[in-house]
């Protein structure tokens, strides 16, 4: 039996389809409405081999910016073990690490993000280090940049890609009004491609629509965009997302 009880309220997911299924399921479990919409779809890397023989070589720190990075990494790695210091942005990659059979050297104390990860200590002074930040295609170049500037040698294995799916709006909109009360967005990305995906029409009932995000960043983004209403958790996982959600329903179990 779960620990919360959202009281029927519809709640969005727009987490990639196959990242959803386990956030969807615990919010039925909770007394919750889970409505899919999925605004990321996540794929290989269209140049695998380049990723996996940067995997291969030696690194002082390899740092892991999300679970799709660990799932895809470990899909290229097929047997060979990372022999590093290994970082995780945040607990949900870290629990994806663990998993794995690895266990996790850095991970932020407060924010998980990129600017948190910058300020653990063993971080602070890199030079001769070489570190390599597991990732998707163009991803954000913060962490990277600033080790560099601190004197490490900096590498990107880009394991996976994401693109924005092409699915018709008009069923969700349909019935926004009377099934949506809150929105779920884990990525400043998934958070503009739904904006993108709902279209002119979708934008008042999105705008007025409470938000929940995962990171101060997103908290920013999200009032420049014009959100109303922002809720913020304090991760990315599901524990932290339940949380948050309950919190705003305003019954504390």
């Amino acid at each position: 039996m779960s620990d919360f009880d959202f009281k029927g309220k519809g709640i969005l997911v727009t987490r990639a389809a196959h990242q959803a299924i386990g956030l969807a399921q615990r919010i039925r479990e909770s007394q919750g409405r889970a409505i899919g919409f999925p605004a990321l779809e996540i794929l290989p890397s269209q140049q695998p081999d380049q990723a996996r023989n940067l995997l291969r070589q030696p690194w002082d720190v390899i740092i892991f910016v999300s679970p799709n990075a660990v799932t895809h990494a470990m899909q290229l790695l097929s047997d060979h073990r990372l022999v590093a210091t290994l970082g995780a942005v945040g607990q949900a990659t870290a629990a994806a690490l663990r998993q794995c059979g690895y266990s996790i050297d850095l991970i932020p104390a407060d924010r998980y993000d990129s600017e948190g990860m910058l300020k653990l200590a063993p971080l602070q002074r890199m030079a001769a280090k070489r570190v390599l930040i597991v990732r998707g295609e163009g991803g954000r170049t913060l962490l990277g940049e600033s080790l560099q500037a601190r004197g490490a040698e900096v590498g990107y294995a880009e394991v996976y890609r994401r693109i924005k799916p092409s699915v018709d709006p008009t069923p969700l909109l349909a019935q926004w009004q009377e099934q949506v009360d809150l929105v779920t967005v884990t990525s400043v990305e998934v958070m503009h491609n739904l904006k993108t995906m709902l279209g002119e029409q979708g934008w008042p009932m999105l705008r007025h629509t409470p938000l929940l995000v995962i990171s101060e960043r997103m908290h920013l983004e999200a009032k420049k965009e014009g959100f109303e209403t922002i809720l913020l958790a304090t991760g990315a996982d599901d524990d932290a997302i339940l949380a948050a959600i309950q919190d705003w329903i305003g019954c504390p179990t």
